[in-house]
């Protein structure tokens, strides 16, 4: 559905307090239930959809991108960086904007804060994922890398997946303690564990979720049995990965965009060529997920523009009833289209 601009110009504009607010007012789980329902159905419309890898400017240090996409009738784009030293320095490691537009006309209809939108999204796209992909009656989950991540991971999976354990490990305990002191009390039976061999016993979905820019073996071969579902989320950029290679070649692999997740993902360190299977064709129907008990799935997560594009709907459909918004005056609007340049004589004029 089209997103009608402001017959006025001015922009709705979700501040990190309001979105904060808007958290509060839904309720962080039921929240990420509305952000899944949205990224379900913009999945089963996939075909409608502009799609390109994100926009990257990599450095030795991080990486800036822009996520863009539209449906036709909206488009939406993501600003977003990745920096993992900034941890060191105080600084997130995450921050993102984002901007919805009226495709008939090009002008913006909602600007906001994606750093913790972004988080909210990430996670409800992942339980999204479990949902079609994991075990039956899986219930026990491990949560390898206990950051910014980590809370929203487990309480998503939660709400979405009916997950009643979290086991979790960091090879910072810090992490782990802030982890579970911040989901003590909402429901879930929390375990801190000592190593990464420790968190994933009894567990039926590994979610990884770590930050260093590096290809790293967070789970090795013989770490993962049969039958289980592991979400990959923390494999985001070229160079960094998370899994051991022999994992992805015991597994059923399922993506968002294949030519984002090639580059990004932990795919990239198989052949281009490699058989794996679009997330939204398991979501119509297309194609098969899970098709066996001893199956290992693997979502090989990289974070795709439709999601954003879907959370983004999702926000916006909330601002008349909550309010929580404020104007910013961002487009030039003279009462002739023709006559910008009048448009500032008259301010100078008084």
């Amino acid at each position: 559905m089209s997103l009608l601009p402001s017959r006025n110009a001015l922009v709705p504009f979700v501040s990190v307090d309001n979105m904060m607010r808007l958290v509060l007012h839904v309720g962080i789980e039921e929240m990420m239930q509305g952000i899944a329902t949205e990224i379900e159905a913009d999945f089963r419309r996939w075909p409608l959809f502009d799609k390109t890898p994100r926009v990257a400017s990599h450095s030795e240090i991080g990486v800036i991108e822009l996520m863009p996409t539209s449906d036709g009738e909206t488009y939406g784009f993501k600003y977003v960086n990745g920096h993992p030293s900034n941890m060191k320095k105080g600084l997130q490691t995450v921050t993102a904007f984002g901007l919805l537009a009226d495709v008939a006309t090009g002008y913006p209809v909602m600007l906001s804060e994606m750093t913790i939108l972004t988080a909210l999204r990430t996670a409800a796209t992942s339980a999204v994922a479990a949902k079609w992909l994991a075990p039956k009656g899986a219930s026990v989950m491990a949560m390898i890398g206990n950051g910014a991540q980590a809370e929203f991971q487990a309480l998503a999976f939660k709400a979405i997946c009916g997950i009643r354990e979290v086991r979790l490990y960091d090879i910072d305990p810090v992490a782990t303690e802030k982890c579970a002191r911040n989901l003590a009390g909402r429901g879930l039976t929390v375990v801190p564990c000592h190593s990464a061999e420790q968190a994933i016993l009894g567990a039926q979905i590994l979610t990884t979720c770590t930050a260093d820019k590096q290809n790293a073996t967070i789970l090795t071969d013989n770490m993962v049995g049969a039958g289980v579902h592991i979400n990959a989320v923390g494999g985001d950029c070229p160079g960094k990965t998370e899994l051991h290679r022999d994992i992805l070649t015991r597994s059923s692999i399922f993506v968002e965009y294949p030519p984002q997740t090639r580059i990004e993902g932990e795919i990239q360190q198989l052949a281009a060529d490699y058989p794996v299977t679009e997330l939204w064709q398991v979501m119509t129907g297309a194609v098969a997920g899970r098709q066996a008990g001893e199956e290992i799935t693997l979502f090989d997560s990289v974070g795709f523009a439709i999601e954003d594009f879907s959370a983004l709907r999702y926000v916006h459909a909330q601002l008349k009833a909550t309010g929580l918004s404020q104007n910013l005056d961002m487009i030039a609007d003279p009462d002739d289209p023709r006559d910008l340049f009048g448009m500032i004589l008259r301010a100078s004029q008084g």
